[in-house]
């Protein structure tokens, strides 16, 4: 790790569920680590989607839709249907049965933008509860150096964004051969009577279409495969069919909501 100077870097942007995020220097952060806390994912609680990179599709389609959205056609792992819902965070805790995108598993850290000097710095967010001076079970440092723990979590940011560039890459070559169409999720419950409830839409968002990609010139389809977009494409539509996993969720949260009323 090179040496900080002495003047704090000018980051920018703003990060979903980070409140604080702040340069992580030896100087402001010495004797500062983490700890254990009761409820560790109660920082995601209300972070119904979740930004999801390339290299994740295949271990996440398992679990929730992955869809693209805006005209970044930006990759989102969907985890809740409700506004400020996470489905899968319950008290603060994950269900481990499900996966949990890299976005996630590398807070309290981030990296931001130094514009003055044109790179990224790595940031801790100083209001996560777990990020504290009163004896951390992992240090950020140790005398003037990073720890191991630090050290990792470093080398996973850098991995995330090789990641993050490795997809807008596949993206843009998406866009190029105008793979993707747009689509809704629309859901139809049942009235106390049994009959059919009004149909409610749950989502706009944009998909790749099976039918454009099966229409691929066979040269084009094998530079997909060679370099790993193809599978990315069919996890994705893999994934969509847990839209009835996250309704079915929904539903029983509801009704859990209903009975403690």
């Amino acid at each position: 790790m090179a040496k900080e100077p002495q003047k704090q870097p000018d980051v920018t942007g703003n990060v979903m569920m980070y409140q604080d995020p702040q340069p992580l220097t030896k100087d402001k952060h010495a004797g500062f680590g983490v700890k254990q806390v009761d409820k560790p994912f109660e920082f995601m609680e209300k972070t119904h989607f979740m930004p999801i990179t390339a290299p994740e599709f295949g271990s996440a389609c398992a679990s929730f839709p992955i869809i693209f959205a805006g005209d970044e056609r930006s990759p989102l792992a969907v985890m809740g249907i409700r506004a400020n819902e996470n489905l899968f965070v319950t008290e603060g805790r994950f269900d481990n049965h499900y996966y949990m995108p890299a976005f996630a598993r590398r807070y309290p850290f981030v990296l931001a933008g130094d514009q003055e000097n044109d790179r990224f710095v790595v940031c801790v967010d100083e209001k996560a509860e777990c990020v504290t001076k009163t004896n951390p079970t992992q240090a950020f440092f140790d005398g003037d150096e990073p720890t191991q723990f630090t050290n990792e979590a470093f080398e996973f940011l850098k991995q995330f964004e090789q990641d993050r560039r490795a997809t807008e890459q596949m993206i843009t070559r998406f866009k190029e051969l105008d793979l993707f169409e747009q689509k809704e999720m629309n859901f139809q419950g049942q009235n106390a009577d049994g009959t059919p409830a009004e149909k409610q839409k749950i989502a706009d968002y944009f998909a790749i279409s099976d039918e454009k990609l099966r229409g691929l010139d066979e040269k084009t389809t094998k530079e997909l495969m060679d370099n790993g977009f193809l599978s990315v494409a069919y996890a994705h539509m893999l994934s969509l069919g847990n839209w009835q996993r996250l309704v079915n969720m929904t539903l029983a949260r509801s009704q859990k909501e209903t009975a403690n009323a």
